[in-house]
């Protein structure tokens, strides 16, 4: 954007729930951005927090009259972009997320992009942070940003020339898209991002994929917490793909094909030497693809972190995958509904 050129006006929404540790920093990176403030609406959808996320919200947004909070009261992310879509003003909608800071140029970068290269939807990589200090934590961070980890996703390993890619993290949109091909499916409370994506480039959308800026992206602090997430998306996954008629990348596949082989080969074993054979050289080969990821993160970090390895990648790997078998049994095979349980369902953090 020039400065002869006024820039269009910005809504960012910010899905939020319990985050009263990250949100101040996610903010002030938001204000101390280029972007001209008087172009900009900053929308907090909260679901309903209880950890004092709503009163640093609010003692925020009365220092910067940008900054607005609304309820969610279904608490769930697909719901709060949809209530933040609803309210926003902005010929351009930017999903932004509380669990992340922005550099300076974030905004401004994404919007000229957005407008410069005639994308429906703009977004960028992410630079994977430790949510603390800790081996456990810098592992985990290291784990969900490498290959063996999460595959070839472009948006967790960076690209370094604009590309053409089927969704990423936290979009930038035009607002026009929503009213051509809807919002955000509130029956996926995980993977509503993929899905969406997905439905935006088969109406003849483009997603662009940008490198010149990062966002810092703080990973979960405790294997519990990444168990959870990762379950929820392996489990999505398939309602996604029902949704869609068809299985997005087959890499998330790979993850409930290793738990089905283990699980099957261990069955086997117990009449068969043949199985047991079998069994014996998946678990080898993990442990040897395991033991190459720790042994290259030796170099980066200290012997603590790369031992935590051996924690962090099973994890994610067998949650992934026994959520994405769950899903399969429940949303292809017995076709059940998710009406009962997103009413129970709170934004799992």
């Amino acid at each position: 954007m020039t400065p002869s050129v006024e820039p269009p006006y910005l809504s960012i929404i910010i899905p939020c729930r319990n985050e009263a540790d990250w949100i101040v920093q996610c903010l002030e990176s938001i204000i101390h951005n280029d972007y001209p403030k008087d172009r900009l609406e900053v929308l907090i959808i909260d679901g309903m927090s209880d950890d004092g996320t709503r009163v640093i919200v609010k003692d925020f947004s009365a220092r910067h009259p940008c900054v607005r909070l609304l309820d969610n009261p279904k608490k769930i992310t697909p719901a709060a972009l949809n209530v933040g879509i609803a309210a926003a003003r902005g010929e351009i909608v930017m999903r932004m997320d509380s669990h992340a800071a922005y550099p300076d140029d974030y905004i401004s970068t994404l919007v000229r992009r957005l407008k410069a290269s005639g994308a429906d939807n703009v977004g960028c990589a992410c630079l994977t942070c430790a949510a603390n200090s800790t081996a456990l934590a810098r592992a985990i961070a290291l784990g969900i940003s490498h290959r063996f980890g999460i595959g070839n996703s472009y948006f967790r390993l960076g690209t370094i020339e604009p590309r053409w890619v089927d969704t990423v993290p936290f979009g930038c949109y035009r607002r026009e898209i929503f009213d051509r091909i809807g919002l955000f499916d509130e029956e996926l409370v995980r993977n509503q991002d993929d899905e969406f994506n997905l439905r935006l480039i088969r109406s003849g959308g483009r997603i662009l994929l940008i490198p010149e800026v990062r966002f810092r992206y703080y990973a979960r602090d405790s294997l519990g917490k990444l168990w959870r997430m990762y379950y929820q998306y392996g489990y999505f996954k398939p309602l996604v793909a029902r949704k869609l008629s068809g299985v997005m990348t087959l890499r998330q596949l790979v993850p409930a094909v290793f738990v089905l082989s283990l699980a099957t080969t261990s069955l086997g074993a117990l009449w068969s030497s043949a199985a047991a054979w079998l069994l014996a050289a998946i678990v080898l080969l993990y442990l040897l693809a395991v033991s190459l990821a720790a042994l290259f993160a030796v170099k980066k970090q200290k012997i603590r972190c790369a031992l935590a390895l051996y924690l962090v990648f099973p994890t994610l790997h067998f949650s992934y995958g026994l959520g994405y078998i769950k899903g399969v049994l429940d949303f292809l095979l017995l076709r059940r509904n998710l009406t009962q349980r997103l009413e129970a369902t709170t934004l799992t953090r």
